[in-house]
């Protein structure tokens, strides 16, 4: 009676064990399709908190003016002015006739011995939207007829 008993509980054990796995197998498989899915979504928030950090970063470089009568936010950097005329392939000269003074100044300004004043600054700002045709057609307009500016490479 003790085999049989035994081999009935063995059975009904077998039997359980195998509902069991039929009515878990869908529930695994979904909890393994929620967990790729979160990790898919804290890739994309780490994406986009990197994007935010990048976005933060690039804007607040940019001087924010929402008065004229407010002092100038910008900053200077005498490499940022060298990369500008660079940027522009302009002479000294002609970017000092841009922004109003000497090519002696601008050179002075890249190598760090002088700084710009607030009123030279923000012309320098204003320069710095100026794509090469443009700053080319400024000068241009600025320059008289029997003056011709070479171009800086």
């Amino acid at each position: 009676m003790t085999s049989l008993a035994n081999l009935l509980k063995s059975e009904i054990t077998r039997l359980a064990r195998k509902e069991i796995r039929t009515q878990v197998e869908p529930l695994r498989k979904a909890n393994a399709k929620h967990r790729h899915e979160i990790a898919a979504l804290r890739r994309q928030i780490t994406e986009q908190q990197s994007l935010i950090g990048t976005l933060r970063r690039s804007t607040g470089k940019a001087p924010v003016r929402s008065d004229a009568t407010e002092p100038s936010t910008a900053r200077f950097s005498a490499k940022g002015l060298k990369s500008l005329r660079a940027k522009l392939g302009l002479s000294a000269a002609d970017f000092g006739h841009l922004a109003g003074v000497s090519g002696q100044s601008i050179y002075h300004w890249e190598s760090g011995k002088t700084v710009p004043r607030a009123g030279q600054l923000t012309k320098l700002v204003g320069l710095r939207s100026l794509g090469k045709r443009a700053a080319q057609a400024q000068l241009e307009a600025m320059s008289t007829p029997a003056t011709k500016r070479t171009k800086h490479k």
